[in-house]
């Protein structure tokens, strides 16, 4: 590496170590430093279904539900420098794997911030996924890059040990197929955790992408499942994809700057005497609020509301009014308008009053934009 000055302006040219900006990110991945948990920071009794459940921008896909039971946490506990790790801890085994049956740890990439890759050209870039990892007792699982606009796929295996260790895993260039330019999943990173014969029963390819073939997906040798024991542990954190083929230091951002990025995904409003909306009464039982929502979406999203009456509406006069039901009204990637409904009157037609959550409750708003 060397530097190309200029003897007028000084500094032209500093080369990056991964052919990326060396002032600028590298980290593709959000929330690897699993410090944001907006729904939760720990849920206990998955395994029926997939789906986000604490860490943001994190999910478990599942298919065929096992028997096997986990929990999902974030724990205070991660490698030197970094706070936080994700651990799943098997709370049910299952060691009667049906065919298909599989559990994944999956983070998702927009295609528009996957262009820098190059992917489908002569160009494509290889690039690094590293990460830290520890379990109870030695495992191994396997790293997947997936993408989702045209069914291909790469893998690698990898080891874990009762220490925290950082794995490192560069992958090839795909010079077939780019990725779509938009705002829907083109990419994913799977971490495979446990799976029956219709994806184990093929032949492992290391670090080779290919037309995606189920039967291959996870079907390196000596695996382990997740759900092979009651109490095995999986931790993981300071998840990194980069450009090139050098895994650099784990590049830590605020938790500011982390969450902003969480909520274009998932937005939630909840806690106790929280002012929500200004509203608009329109009947003596309903009103409408806006909320307008602290970064754009990646979509329109869709709401979940946790206690319907645990919301309260207050009228042009002061009167606290408690609801009855909260529902959406229409939405848009910028704000949600929403209906409150209260029993008994109380509100004006037309008159401006306030919507917040109930004292010493735990009410609560879940946007969601997810891929």
């Amino acid at each position: 590496m060397s530097l190309v000055l200029n003897g007028t302006t000084g500094i032209t040219n500093l080369p990056s170590i991964n052919s990326g900006q060396i002032g600028g990110r590298r980290n593709i991945v959000i929330n690897g430093e699993m410090k944001v948990a907006q729904r939760s920071t720990s849920e206990t009794g998955l395994g029926a279904a997939g789906g986000y459940f604490t860490l943001d921008r994190w999910k478990m896909l599942e298919a065929a539900a096992s028997a096997g039971r986990f929990t999902m946490a974030q724990v205070a506990d991660g490698p030197a420098g970094i706070a936080n790790c994700l651990k799943l801890t098997t709370t049910t085994a299952d060691t009667s794997i049906a065919a298909g049956e599989y559990l994944i740890l999956q983070t998702k990439f927009e295609g528009q911030d996957l262009q820098q890759l190059k992917k489908g050209t002569a160009s494509a870039e290889q690039v690094t996924v590293s990460f830290y990892v520890k379990g109870n007792a030695a495992a191994l699982y396997v790293c997947e890059l997936f993408d989702y606009d045209n069914s291909r796929s790469i893998t690698q295996s990898f080891a874990v040990t009762t220490a925290w260790n950082r794995i490192e895993l560069t992958f090839a260039a795909d010079t077939s197929d780019p990725l779509d330019d938009d705002n829907a999943a083109s990419l994913a990173i799977d971490i495979w955790l446990h799976a029956g014969a219709t994806y184990t029963g093929g032949t492992f390819a290391v670090n080779t992408w290919n037309d995606n073939t189920d039967a291959n997906r996870y079907a390196v040798a000596d695996r382990t499942s997740i759900f092979d024991a009651t109490s095995r542990t999986l931790s993981i954190t300071g998840v990194q994809m980069e450009i090139g083929t050098q895994a650099t230091d784990f590049e830590s951002r605020s938790y500011g700057e982390e969450l902003t990025l969480c909520q274009r995904y998932c937005y939630v409003v909840e806690g106790a005497s929280k002012p929500i909306a200004t509203s608009l009464s329109y009947a003596a039982t309903a009103s409408n609020g806006v909320v307008p929502f602290p970064v754009p979406m990646r979509t329109s999203p869709s709401a979940t509301y946790a206690g319907g009456t645990d919301f309260l509406v207050t009228n042009g006069a002061g009167s606290a009014l408690t609801t009855t039901s909260v529902g959406n009204y229409v939405s848009s990637p910028v704000a949600i308008e929403f209906t409150t409904t209260v029993s008994g009157g109380g509100l004006t037609q037309g008159q401006a009053g306030l919507q917040r959550t109930k004292d010493g409750n735990t009410a609560k708003i879940t946007l969601y934009a997810e891929l």
